[in-house]
């Protein structure tokens, strides 16, 4: 009891210390438990709506991948009608209903604006049917009563201000329709965002699947007391044959929340694992916080020891204000956990995924992880300097202060911090030097944490050298003050080392993951100059195919060359060595040949495009022994299967169509039948000579209508894949920004308790002469120093790590390696602000210091 009671009346006698540290432990805390509590959420929001959404008992062609899966042809898989009359015949059936359901469709408002979804969700286009009772109701107007009549979900209507007798423009397969509004219908579960609107029956047949009497699905609903499972047996026997795909409420639900947790999964673990880096960044003020405060207070250990305490007991009363701290930063950071939860779901929200606080899931496990998390993590770090703490002798009670230094633990430590670095080097040069990605990948992730390691054990020697390199460039100029910060920094090597190792690992990854990024822009700009001759390229936002009527207003574009068709066709292909695989053939116009520019290790690209004839990758002719003039087996959607030629092989080392097969999209459709036949998934044009202005706003204005696709110039293109790889960035830096800011309050930290140190040597400074605005200055630029000098580390260690990476990439066709010195310049010296607001108040509080109560202190 009496460690107990010494541990928390030096806990809350030192609380003001104490508070930067736990802020770290609750910023951490935080991140772990809003980013568990949200997905969580997102999880029961789906749970919520697929078990709302899904039948007894689903029967849907086998072909379907889901419910709304809509097909390369623009139409979804559909089963004839006789199906549902087969299953109302069943034993357990109390009624099955036909359903339409498609996600390839645009719907557009008078003034031709998408009214989808913005967030990525579906737009799901359909029948009204009984089912759709469960999750909605018709809170305004009517249910469609005929082709002229549609309802929209209440959600769009608001976000679009549609009101019933609106017109809208369905943009579908078969052709664009109009219908106008008569009736809104409203979810009782939460929408997360999907656009959702309504035909009769006979209009979603004809106009979604392009002919009447067939359905995408059956929703079947079981007779009172009749378990879905046995529901599925009985429905399964009276359609007597595996024709049908058959899914249970809960199993529909189940595919459905696999699909959609993949993409929770990757969110969270993604999210963890920056939290994870805070946490690491947490650990380094955590030492220096109790180091410090250890050697403030080796006085009073060494009375304790004199008077009779064991090492063990002054061990133990460290990590017992470890554990408060832990215990107090914990319990708040899980509410600011839930807090940061419920403002994502708002911000989700206004980009257009709709989250309701209502579904707001927090499990029990949710605050268990995060308050064990965060007190593990804290007496982790508390560990060295408690033990430190427990060495003291109770001979130090006669010294000033400062714990005993170890000359031999300082050597081993830099021998340690040598041998990992260089061990890192090393890995990191086998990495940038291996010839396949696997292994280069092996080399590379224990380039980065020996390196990591090293340089963190190796901080303190290299805060010499560097600090005084610094010095002589940035705080020289200060004159005398600015020598005095130099040797302040310099005072304690390793407490610099470590507090600029905190900032050094979030910049290490910005760092990184910017000559990545803009080595990935780079090449991909590089490759396109080298290898795209069309002058515009036309697609979808969404991946949806290029319906014909927004194909045919393209090739009435005045100014146009020619514009060339581009489809995917799903085919099976044996090789001459008999093996057999699933694969994909590209059927284009001959003039994609002009519009990609690919070179050929055999034969002339344009002999592809011949009657019966293909091309193949020089990867898959190496791999299968295909030569120039073999004829390959190729079996087509529908089944009929063609002996095609190869006229050539393309080389592999490229970045754009890799690997792929080519044919002419007439060899296709001899063999595809027409209802089979995928459409455009993007499509190119060139313009005649000298009307490349003209052409361009003629493919514009032509696609207007159509506002789902996009055409875009070379430039453009090259714009918009910087700007994608520009955003994720963007999210990357603003997650990691929480690992820079835990950084800071390190160093604020650390300021704050050096000052608390030197109070005596600051009352003499300021008796001897040294003004307040002096003294301000001296700490904040001690400041500065020390952030530059993590930067300068995380810099240089980002830059490698990110050179290493740009050479593996290589291998994989992005060769071209570019160090985004503006990012990284802008970096280094926003460092030097953060090393100036991090000092705005211990300078503040050092300035403050009565000199003859400072003299005074002992």
């Amino acid at each position: 009891m009496t460690v107990l009671r010494a541990s928390l009346r030096n806990f809350f006698a030192h609380k003001g210390r104490m508070a930067l540290s736990a802020v770290a432990v609750l910023l951490s805390v935080a991140f772990v438990t809003g980013t568990l509590v949200f997905t969580d959420t997102m999880n029961t929001t789906f749970d919520k709506l697929f078990a709302a959404t899904s039948a007894d008992v689903t029967v849907s062609p086998k072909a379907a991948k889901g419910v709304d899966e809509t097909s390369q042809t623009g139409k979804p898989e559909s089963l004839p009608a006789s199906v549902v009359e087969t299953v109302r015949t069943a034993d357990g059936v109390k009624s099955a209903e036909g359903a339409v359901s498609s996600t390839s469709v645009t719907v557009v408002d008078a003034g031709d604006k998408n009214v989808g979804a913005s967030s990525g969700a579906p737009t799901i286009a359909g029948n009204w049917t009984r089912n759709d009772l469960r999750s909605m109701e018709i809170t305004s107007g009517h249910a469609p009563r005929g082709p002229t009549e549609v309802m929209v979900d209440a959600d769009t209507a608001e976000k679009h201000r549609l009101a019933l007798g609106d017109e809208l423009r369905t943009i579908a397969v078969t052709g664009d329709f109009r219908a106008k509004i008569s009736g809104i219908a409203t979810f009782t579960v939460t929408n997360p965002g999907a656009a959702v609107i309504f035909f009769d029956t006979a209009t979603s047949q004809r106009q979604l699947l392009g002919s009447t009497g067939r359905f995408t699905h059956v929703n079947v609903t079981a007779a009172e007391g009749v378990e879905d499972s046995r529901l599925k047996r009985d429905v399964a026997a009276a359609l007597d044959g595996g024709a049908y795909k058959l899914r249970t409420r809960q199993e529909a639900a189940d595919a459905n929340r696999a699909d959609v947790g993949s993409f929770l999964d990757v969110l969270k673990y993604a999210m963890l694992g920056f939290a994870g880096i805070a946490f690491l960044v947490g650990i380094f003020l955590i030492v220096n916080t109790f180091s410090m405060l250890v050697a403030q207070r080796t006085r009073e250990i060494g009375l304790l020891r004199a008077l009779g305490s064991s090492r063990r007991q002054v061990n133990r009363s460290v990590l017992l204000e470890a554990v408060l701290l832990g215990v107090f930063g914990s319990v708040a950071g899980v509410g600011a956990g839930v807090g940061l939860a419920v403002g994502l779901m708002k911000l989700m929200s206004s980009m257009g995924m709709d989250l309701s606080t209502g579904d707001l899931t927090v499990k029990w496990t949710t605050p268990a992880i995060g308050l064990v998390l965060g007190v593990v993590v804290t007496v982790v770090s508390a560990y060295i300097p408690a033990r430190r703490a427990g060495k003291i002798s109770p001979m130090a009670a006669l010294r000033d202060a400062g714990t005993p230094a170890d000359g031999r633990a300082g050597w081993i430590r830099a021998v340690i911090g040598l041998v990992l670095t260089g061990a890192g080097g090393a890995a990191l040069l086998l990495a940038a030097r291996a010839d396949e990605a696997g292994e280069g990948s092996v080399y590379l992730g224990a380039g980065v944490v020996c390196t990591l390691i090293g340089f963190v054990v190796i901080g303190p020697l290299l805060a010499g050298g560097l600090v005084r390199a610094l010095g002589a460039v940035v705080l020289r100029v200060f004159g005398p003050v600015g020598r005095m910060a130099e040797r302040n920094a310099l005072r304690n090597p390793r407490r610099t080392g470590a507090t600029g190792a905190a900032l050094m690992i979030g910049l290490a990854l910005v760092a990184c993951l910017s000559v990545v990024g803009s080595s990935m822009v780079a090449s991909a700009t590089d490759e396109l100059d080298k290898s795209v001759g069309a002058d515009f390229i036309v697609q979808s936002d969404n991946g949806q195919p290029i319906m014909p009527q927004a194909q045919a207003a393209l090739e009435r574009a005045p100014g146009i060359a020619h514009v060339t068709e581009y489809k995917w066709v799903d085919v099976k292909v044996t090789a001459p060595d008999g093996t057999t695989h699933s694969d994909g053939i590209v059927a284009a116009d001959p003039t994609y040949a002009e519009d990609l520019r690919r070179e050929t290790v055999a034969g002339e690209l344009s002999a592809a495009y011949g009657e019966d004839a293909m091309s193949v990758g020089d990867a898959y002719a190496t791999e299968h022994g295909v030569e120039l003039g073999d004829r390959m087996p190729v079996v087509f959607p529908g089944g009929k299967s063609a002996e095609l030629t190869v006229a050539a092989i393309t080389s592999d080392d490229t970045n754009v169509d890799k690997g792929a097969m080519y044919t002419n999209i007439t060899t296709a459709q001899r063999y595809v039948p027409a209802d089979k036949m995928p459409k455009n998934l993007i499509m190119f044009a060139a313009a005649e000579e000298g009307k490349e202005k003209e052409a361009y706003a003629a493919l514009k204005d032509s696609l207007a209508a159509y506002p789902q696709y996009t055409v875009q110039n070379q430039t453009d293109f090259k714009q918009d894949l910087k700007d994608q790889i520009g955003q994720l960035l963007n999210i990357v830096y603003g997650l990691l920004a929480l690992a820079i800011i835990v950084a800071v309050l390190g160093v604020v930290n650390t300021l704050a308790l050096s000052v608390v140190e030197r109070t005596r040597e600051i009352g003499l400074l300021r008796a001897i002469g040294l003004s307040r605005r002096q003294l301000r200055r001296m700490i904040r630029l001690e400041s500065v120093v020390i952030a530059l000098f993590g930067a300068v580390l995380g810099l240089g260690l980002g830059m490698g790590w990110g050179t290493s990476a740009q050479k593996l990439l290589a291998l994989e066709g992005l060769g071209v390696l570019e160090i985004p010195w503006p990012t990284i310049l802008t970096v280094f010296v926003a460092s030097a602000f953060v090393g100036l607001f991090a000092a705005l108040v211990p300078a503040f509080r050092a300035g403050r210091m009565n000199v003859l109560n400072a003299i005074a202190t002992e």
